[in-house]
């Protein structure tokens, strides 16, 4: 009863402290808090001081409790209205000071079988006078609705949406590109990123386009994979443009209006881990893009992995800041990216404002693949994440899981910067995930970047296409699918990629082949094999006996309709360096949080960030985790990120990294959270979606604020 009155009492005192700091209304109106991405917020009611009071004032769910899928939204909120997207994709509106649902709009009510089992990162706003949109992409499709009533406008594009296969300046109608992070708005344009195929099999390019936001005419395209007369059509192989994929930006990008520039970072060129079929540097893969608005002309780039054989995607969007030097101050942006360093560069004439080097990289071993001689090499600020692999690094947890992992890393070739992918094993650190990756980093106006790093190693193996004694179908599989679902067909959990095994319980042959023609979700299509082909790829899958029209392979492939833009090498898939009992192979740190001085390059403080909790509870000091989603800055001086896998939220002490708060959530919050003020009180929410190999999803955002006497929890 007693400590019942002091938490009463206690909670009357903050309510009274909330009502004297209470705040005007505040939005969080663009995808990352603001057109430059920055992650920031001025709102300040929440504090060092108080933060740890914070508590749950609301739930939503938005699949009405129901689990599966992903939810790495980071909501919208204009006007006292919350904009997110739930794990399958349906947009919805909510009071967002209760929680109350206003409005929801489910892409795929129609045609519930197209269905897209994908991600969405964000949203996009937009409104003038009496117009007010929310525009976001679901599958192959970039909406727009009415952001009052939840309904399609159906003036924009085809019905209230747009094909983003379509308008390529390339026939793309059977491949994927689909969106999974929001457009940004200049003017009266989105312009709109892309996640395109990556594998050995036909891909589309990732040109950049704006579309106009009332009726969805593209008003201009630039071309990541020039057409011939174009800047960078020399750093491919001749009429490259015609057949090659990729370069596109799938992050989002941020927006200097002032200035009228979009700031777009691109991804590789596919396919990820072999280029013999695309000799050269490949521009404007990996690159940062400075782009005018209005027309989409080139101002200027810079490009951070030629011919890239590693997945080094850029892989967040870049963020705007001032930083000081010599006195004066520079408008500057800063790109992350997954090798674990932020580069900085001058937004109006693309000058590194810190010292770079073009340094010789090692050549690849495998037949008729040409490395680049070097790679850029940043001297400054020190890389946020380890770079090279060595036996010092091998894991002491146990002895046991040090013998395992010593042993392994022996096996594979020797760990070097750039190691070009083999057949003997490749190590890819920072891995394909990070490093840096799609949460991006944060920014405060004294020029202080706080960016979330993952610290983990992974094995890239190269096998042969073609393998004699197989299948058609066994060929096939290799070539289209074994990347993601692995050579034994049991996919990869923390890659969300399903298994392919003992599929005759759910498909009949047709209705595979259907499958692989149409494609679903993260799925690409395979619309580009003719139908014997995907009869081949159905019947392996099935584990059905060869036919007639499923040749055995025995010497060379029989001859049978070649399969397009197919690669002589695949890979075993995506596949983390783990210790035998499911733990990164190397010493901790698995995942830390760092806070880097722009305007000199130092390092603040760097901590962990997550913990395993079976270990803690064992005596080892927390260790953090990989993680996804980013952080949040307020002028109140805190961090707010969730993004491990322990399914916490925290707030650290932006001048120090002191962890003041902690928070359990229903499943991992793989996202990045916002803040908004509405009626005096400072709200921070989060998407709760778990998955990534984690035990356990959600469909839940859940808002904190601070207590006051009369909370309005609402489920």
């Amino acid at each position: 009863m007693i400590r019942s009155f002091l938490t009463f009492a206690a909670w009357m005192v903050a309510g009274a402290a909330v009502a004297r700091a209470a705040t005007p209304d505040r939005d969080w109106p663009v995808y990352l808090g603001d057109a430059g991405g920055t992650h920031y917020s001025s709102i300040a009611q929440i504090n060092r001081a108080n933060v740890a009071t914070l508590r749950p004032i609301w739930t939503y769910h938005s699949e009405k409790g129901a689990r599966g899928g992903l939810n790495e939204c980071n909501p919208l909120v204009v006007g006292g209205r919350l904009f997110g997207t739930s794990p399958f994709l349906k947009l919805f509106a909510l009071d967002a000071a209760t929680g109350r649902e206003l409005w929801q709009f489910d892409p795929f009510a129609d045609d519930p079988g197209d269905a897209f089992r994908g991600v969405n990162r964000g949203l996009t706003f937009w409104g003038k006078g009496d117009e007010e949109r929310v525009m976001f992409s679901a599958g192959r499709y970039l909406y727009a609705i009415d952001a009052r009533t939840g309904a399609p406008l159906r003036a924009f594009g085809d019905n209230g949406r747009i094909d983003l296969r379509r308008e390529l300046d390339r026939d793309a109608d059977d491949l994927n590109v689909y969106g999974t992070s929001p457009g940004a708005i200049y003017r009266d344009l989105i312009i709109v990123p892309t996640t395109v195929g990556e594998g050995p099999g036909p891909a589309a390019p990732g040109h950049i386009r704006a579309y106009d936001v009332r009726t969805g005419q593209r008003r201009w395209i630039f071309h990541t994979i020039p057409h011939p007369g174009e800047m960078g059509y020399d750093t491919w192989p001749k009429d490259a443009w015609s057949s090659s994929g990729g370069a596109n930006c799938w992050t989002g990008l941020t927006i200097d209006h002032e200035r009228g520039t979009a700031f777009v970072p691109t991804g590789s060129a596919t396919f990820d881990f072999w280029g013999g079929d695309r000799a050269g540097s490949n521009l404007f893969a990996n690159c940062l893009l400075a782009l005018d608005a209005a027309t989409g002309k080139l101002k200027w780039h810079f490009q951070f992995v030629h011919h890239d054989l590693w997945d080094h995607d850029l892989p967040a969007p870049p963020v705007l800041c001032t930083v000081t030097r010599d006195g004066k101050k520079i408008a500057a942006v800063a790109q992350t990216t997954k090798s674990g360093h932020v580069w900085l560069f001058d937004r109006d004439t693309g000058e590194s404002l810190f010292p770079w080097e073009e340094k010789a990289m090692p050549a690849s071993t495998i037949p008729g693949e040409a490395t680049a001689i070097t790679q850029p090499q940043l001297l400054k600020p020190a890389p946020f994440a380890r770079q090279v692999f060595t036996e010092e690094e091998v894991t002491n947890r146990t002895p046991e899981a040090h013998a395992a992992v010593l042993k392994r890393l022996r096996e594979v070739s020797p760990h070097r910067l750039f190691d070009p992918p083999s057949t003997r094993g490749a190590i890819i650190y920072p891995g394909m995930n990070g490093g840096a990756e799609w949460g991006g980093a944060a920014v405060d106006p004294d020029g202080i970047l706080y960016v979330n790093s993952t610290e983990m190693a992974w094995i890239l193996t190269l096998v042969p296409t073609q393998d004699g004694g197989t299948s058609a179908g066994a060929s096939l599989y290799r070539q289209l699918c074994m990347s993601c679902h692995g050579l034994d067909r049991r996919g990869n959990a923390a890659q969300s990629t399903p298994p392919l095994v003992n599929l005759r319980a759910r498909y009949q042959v047709a209705e595979l082949m259907t499958l692989l023609q149409t494609g679903r979700g993260p799925m690409p299509s395979f619309g580009h094999l003719e139908a014997a082909q995907r009869k081949s790829l159905a019947r392996h899958l099935l584990d059905l006996e060869s036919s007639a029209s499923d040749p055995v392979v025995s010497g060379p492939p029989a001859p049978r309709p070649p399969v397009a833009a197919t690669s002589p090498y695949v890979t075993t898939g995506y596949n983390r360096f783990l210790d035998p009992d499911g733990y990164p192979a190397m010493r901790p740190p698995w995942g830390t949080l760092n806070a880097i001085d722009l305007n000199s390059g130092e390092y603040l403080w760097r901590r962990e960030l997550g913990e395993f909790k079976e270990l803690t509870a064992q005596g080892v000091p927390p260790t953090g985790t990989e993680n996804y989603g980013g952080p949040l800055v307020t002028s109140g001086g805190l961090l707010f990120i969730a993004a491990t896998k322990d399914r916490k939220i925290r707030a650290f002490d932006t001048r120090t990294g002191e962890q003041l708060w902690s928070a359990d959530l229903p499943a991992s919050g793989f996202a990045t959270p916002a803040t908004y003020a509405l009626a005096g009180r400072q709200y921070i929410v989060i998407a709760s979606g778990g998955g990534k190999g984690t035990s356990g999803t959600s469909d839940a955002y859940i808002a904190f604020a601070l207590p006051n006497p009369t909370p309005t929890p609402v489920e």
